[in-house]
């Protein structure tokens, strides 16, 4: 075991805060007997029919469904929008090109669609001096472009929601400032997701069933990559997918097996992965939502650590945390300064609380809000390893600030992708903050948002655009909006 999984008992960082919960334990120390003659025997004929199942799904998967009518078409393109896609325009109305560059010529596989045309660049006639070669993965919406012109692009972006969604003039939209590079171009993800198919690892292919096999994934960090390609496969019985998580900290792997069953029915599988360097092993079974379905150790360590900034943080393979830790860790750093000091402050969706520590070494007392019951026990242990005292974890979310007694003067938001509801705007509105921290990974969202927020009075300051996915057509915000007076018979004070 690599440095740092030794000196950590992997269940007692969550006892305190998992007293209803179920006990996570190691399978293969529950169960200390070797089997022998006296245990049954698996059911061989149910093994086959769940393989034969498997492949027959996979096989469905793969069929082509029902094709719809498409046309080759000569396009040239104007510009990139959202989602990486290319915006042209023909006879037949507006066409978003995938694979397409602002200014190139392209031949196109075009079919229709709902109020817009969907193409496919199948052919480059005139290139844009920003295309590079790249390779054709899924995972991978805008690889074809240089890295500074990505870096471009985004910005453009974020500029163009602030001026379609938020309605905001030119000259704010002309100070949002240039994108943040991510440190890393290539291996920075410490985390993936795949199928586990008769044929091997896969991706999922976009907007689809289908299952794409995959021997190298270029984006993930070398430690999962090495894991990849030792891994057997076959010796996943039974497994629908797999969750890998890597640290660049201490250079280890856990994973999540996502699958029906006992973890005492995967302790093959848990075997094999350990054998490939994975230092530990979870079940999560298949649920709509991942991993809402609960999680069981069945091997090894549940968690590893990861650097983000200037802390140390938790994660696991099933729960959520900023896959591009380099880049995030840049994010938060600036996110902890636009909020600046004082006597308290609230973190809201403030997950295991990586913002938060950042800001608790220039607040008297931080707060983290957040619903995710896994990550707020993380970060209780977190601080507690770091003998961070000025800090605490609540279960809760944005909207219920109403029926809360917290109250603080700044108070930074990193909401998920759909970005703050009706009741929470409403709830920051109604709140004691006379600075707001935004942080947002969809700029659509962030630009709906902010426009709310400045036609009830609050001023946009700072735009920043963060790369933390390269060679894909994602982009974070962290941005700082301020007012100067409170809602009328508002008269609280901070703690």
């Amino acid at each position: 075991m690599t440095k740092g999984s030794a000196a950590r008992k992997p269940d007692s960082r969550k006892a305190d805060a998992r007293k209803t919960a179920p006990k996570k334990t190691d399978a293969r120390k529950s169960d200390s007997r070797k089997l022998d003659s006296r245990t049954p025997a698996p059911d061989r004929r149910s093994i086959e029919q769940k393989k034969a199942d498997r492949k027959a799904e996979y096989r469905a998967a793969a069929e082509p469904r029902v094709q719809v009518p498409t046309t080759m078409m000569e396009l040239k393109n104007e510009k990139l929008v959202a989602g990486g896609l290319g915006l042209a325009r023909s006879e037949a109305g507006v066409v978003l090109v995938r694979g397409a560059l602002p200014g190139e010529t392209v031949r196109a596989e075009v079919r229709p669609g709902k109020g817009v045309n969907q193409g496919v660049t199948r052919e480059v006639l005139s290139a844009s001096p920003d295309r590079v070669e790249a390779p054709d993965l899924p995972t991978t919406d805008l690889a074809h472009a240089s890295y500074h012109a990505q870096l471009r692009y985004k910005r453009e972006f974020v500029q163009e929601a602030m001026s379609r969604i938020a309605k905001l003039g030119t000259e704010q939209v002309a100070a949002v400032a240039p994108t943040v590079p991510s440190p890393r171009q290539w291996a920075y993800r410490n985390t993936a997701q795949y199928l586990v198919t008769p044929g091997g690892l896969a991706y999922r292919e976009r907007r689809s069933n289908s299952a794409l096999p995959t021997e190298h994934d270029p984006l993930v960090m070398e430690n999962i990559q090495t894991v990849i390609r030792l891994l057997d496969t076959s010796k996943l019985e039974g497994v629908l997918e797999i969750s890998l998580r890597g640290s660049r900290l201490t250079g280890e792997v856990v994973a999540a097996l996502i699958a029906p069953g006992e973890p005492k029915a995967y302790l093959k599988a848990a075997d094999e992965l350990m054998d490939c360097g994975v230092v530990g092993v979870s079940l999560a079974a298949p649920a709509g939502r991942r991993f809402s379905a609960g999680v069981q150790l069945v091997a090894g360590e549940s968690e590893i650590l990861e650097q983000y900034g200037e802390v140390q943080v938790s994660v696991s393979a099933s729960g959520f945390a900023q896959i591009n830790p380099e880049a995030a860790g840049l994010a938060y750093v600036s996110a902890a300064r636009l909020a600046g000091n004082g006597p308290m402050a609230l973190d809201l969706y403030g997950g295991s609380g990586a913002i938060g520590r950042h800001m608790a070494l220039n607040f008297g007392r931080v707060v983290v809000l957040d619903t995710d019951f896994d990550a707020l026990a993380r970060g209780r242990h977190d601080i507690r390893t770091a003998g961070t005292r000025n800090m605490t974890y609540r279960d809760g979310d944005a909207a219920q600030l109403y029926q809360s007694s917290l109250q603080a003067g700044v108070i930074v938001v990193d909401p998920p992708r759909v970005g703050l509801s009706d009741a929470s705007r409403d709830a920051l509105q109604s709140s004691s903050a006379l600075r707001l921290v935004y942080v947002s990974c969809d700029p659509a969202t962030w630009a709906r948002d902010v426009g709310d927020l400045i036609r009830r009075g609050w001023t946009l300051g700072e735009v920043t655009p963060h790369d933390f996915y390269p060679q894909t057509s994602h982009v974070e915000v962290v941005s700082v909006l301020t007012r100067t007076e409170l809602p009328e018979k508002l008269n609280v004070t901070e703690g």
